[in-house]
């Protein structure tokens, strides 16, 4: 399995991901940093940081859109990986070699959601290090709000990543049913703002009941996204 990893990602020319996941990493730091130490979200008026509830530290904002970002970088791999060869009919030719088709696809589905896991996570740590770098040095329009020598901290990280990654699994199923990419990056997008709503006073951000449900309903999608693709005709 691990070969057919390699091989997929050997076909997709995985340096352009790599190289675009190291652009998004370092906009995403650089408006991080300048959200805390810039006061680029101060009030012009009052000189106060302007924040949405729950975003009163620097924590939930790096989490909010790390995951947005990554969550449709995953979408775009998933689309590049397996929608448009389905779309395209060069699955086809992957289908021909002596090899189970679901073994295939399970290749190409945890190739997409390794690299994606592991860019995410390292894109976060070096952001929240970053702004921890600095902190003391210059001053901060937001406190922080995390700390970097606790166990937890880390633990928390690792589970929101791998929620986030699994969640391109919807984005895939949407997508390869209506055989749009599109479909998949508007429905990855879509995922995230049910994951953030706000209705009234209540907040989907803090409720873990969402985000299991809907890592649940990924790896159900995933499951359908192999579903009789043995027999499955592309023509």
């Amino acid at each position: 399995m691990w070969k057919l990893v390699e091989l997929e990602w050997k076909k997709n020319r995985i340096s352009k991901y790599i190289f675009g996941a190291i652009i998004l990493t370092s906009l995403l730091g650089l408006f991080m940093f300048a959200q805390c130490y810039l006061g680029i979200a101060n009030d012009a008026s009052t000189g106060v940081p302007d924040s949405a509830p729950g975003m009163e530290t620097m924590a939930p904002q790096i989490e909010l859109f790390t995951n947005l970002s990554f969550l449709i970088f995953t979408a775009v791999m998933m689309s590049s990986f397996i929608i448009t060869p389905y779309k395209n009919k060069t699955m086809n030719l992957m289908f021909s070699y002596p090899i189970k088709r679901q073994k295939i696809v399970i290749s190409q589905m945890l190739s997409v959601w390794l690299f994606c896991f592991v860019v995410l996570l390292l894109g976060k740590l070096f952001i929240y290090t970053l702004l921890l770098a600095v902190n003391g040095s210059m001053t901060a329009y937001f406190s922080l709000g995390y700390n970097m020598s606790n166990i937890g901290f880390y633990i928390q990280i690792v589970l929101k990543s791998v929620v986030t990654v699994t969640l391109g699994f919807i984005a895939l199923f949407i997508g390869n049913s209506m055989k749009s990419s599109k479909a998949a990056i508007i429905t990855a997008f879509l995922l995230f703002v049910v994951m953030n709503g706000t209705v009234g006073d209540f907040s989907l951000r803090g409720n873990a009941i969402v985000p299991m449900t809907l890592v649940i309903i990924s790896l159900v999608c995933a499951y359908l996204s192999l579903y009789k693709v043995e027999t499955k005709d592309l023509k």
